[in-house]
């Protein structure tokens, strides 16, 4: 992705240039048509041309062209989101369908959660894990009935999720187990986000969202297509996803956008990146990775209480060993003064011991100072404990905070 930014930086550094030898002539036209080509090679969601007529700015994101923000700032969009609300396209991601009389046991052969016991129409965090307890990937899925399993897998893990998924089912079926998967490519995504998200996509449908909690899934009518609907999101706020056939995609953009009256936006990565990272939550490859475990991530209470006590997945005798005994690192929140942190910042003792690093950082738009996350040795994680973080070469004050950084707001059952 740094290649595909730096060879369009450099295209456009070249076309601005309207003097020059006929060799620099040639290098312009060169460097035009290799940024033209990278572009050409990102795919395009549904609502690509919708986002540029909106003053989407286009990205490189995981093979896709994605805006990373619209016309408000990065600070402003944020801020709207918890104020008012966000809509953004998420079709990047996969959807895909298991599928099958044994669709859920082979799920559990490879997820951390305990999708059985799942009410229908119900769903929650999950973790992919290899053979030594390691996140291949983080996800959520929904048991929509016995027979039954939906799950949405990260852009940029699509590829070896997949491949992960469809190797062991092979295996799987080999042995007569009854499981068949349906990636949805056919779907786009979106996230409406935010204390307007319940109130404006009811005006869209005739279900009682009012009866719909976090978590809960439904397959229903919206702006009259056929939509796939999860209480969910990566804001803390409350809102959904939707998953809609792509070529009713942009109609329910605009309709969503509309019926807001303007005070939902469109609202790009940008902003979601801080949105998450507020509300304390990890992002693949950045605060989870092959190497860290969900026990060491923080999320050990994603893994299934039967699950905890029968293992049956992936790396289960390294994540059960470290339920039991302590992992040697864990995830933590911090707030810092100076420059903000960003990822690979190193945390460091009153000493200047190496004891950690950050994953994720930057500027809080809702709290007006530093935020971020980042792992340290087990037993000084807790709340309170004081170190320095390294920013380009010098140290500042940082301290261990409880996480979510701003109060999450999801709509739960009474």
């Amino acid at each position: 992705m740094r290649g595909l930014l730096a060879c369009a930086t450099l295209a456009r550094r070249a076309a601005a240039s309207s003097t020059g030898s006929g060799a620099a002539t040639t290098a312009r036209r060169h460097l035009a048509g290799a940024a033209e080509a990278a572009e050409a090679e990102l795919k395009k969601t549904a609502l690509y041309d919708f986002h540029v007529a909106h003053g989407g700015k286009m990205v490189p994101f995981a093979g896709w062209s994605m805006p990373i923000q619209y016309k408000d700032t990065i600070m402003d969009s944020t801020l709207n989101c918890r104020a008012n609300g966000s809509l953004f396209d998420v079709s990047h991601m996969c959807g895909l369908s298991l599928q099958g009389r044994q669709a859920i046991p082979f799920l559990e052969s490879l997820v951390v959660a305990d999708v059985a016991a799942l009410k229908d129409g119900t769903g929650s965090l999950t973790v992919f894990t290899n053979d030594k307890g390691g996140a291949i990937d983080d996800s959520v899925v929904t048991k929509v009935n016995d027979h039954h399993v939906y799950l949405v897998v990260n852009a940029g893990c699509r590829d070896k999720d997949l491949a992960h998924i469809g190797a062991h089912m092979e295996a799987f079926q080999k042995k007569g187990g009854d499981v068949k998967w349906h990636v949805h490519d056919e779907r786009s995504l979106l996230a409406l986000q935010g204390p307007l998200a319940a109130p404006t996509l009811q005006l869209l449908t005739k279900e009682d969202l009012s009866k719909m909690y976090f978590s809960d899934f439904k397959m229903i009518d919206i702006n009259g297509s056929a939509c796939f609907l999860t209480r969910t999101g990566y804001t803390g706020e409350d809102g959904f996803e939707i998953s809609v056939p792509s070529e009713n995609a942009v109609d329910l953009a605009k309709a969503l956008l509309e019926k807001s009256e303007g005070k939902v936006r469109l609202t790009g990565l940008g902003a979601r990146d801080s949105l998450r990272l507020e509300a304390g939550l990890c992002l693949y490859g950045n605060d989870m990775e092959q190497h860290i475990t969900p026990v060491e991530a923080g999320l050990s209470w994603a893994i299934g209480k039967r699950r905890k006590a029968e293992g049956g997945f992936l790396g289960a005798e390294v994540i059960l060993k470290q339920l039991k005994e302590g992992p040697k690192i864990r995830r933590v929140g911090i707030f810092s003064q100076g420059p903000p942190p960003r990822s690979h910042s190193e945390i460091v003792s009153g000493t200047g011991e190496n004891i950690g690093e950050v994953t994720s950082g930057g500027f809080s738009p809702c709290l007006k100072k530093n935020i971020a996350m980042g792992y340290v040795k087990n037993g000084l994680h807790k709340a309170g404990t004081e170190f320095k973080v390294v920013v380009r070469g010098k140290q500042y004050d940082a301290v261990v905070t409880k996480m979510p950084f701003v109060p999450t707001k999801y709509y739960k059952a009474p």
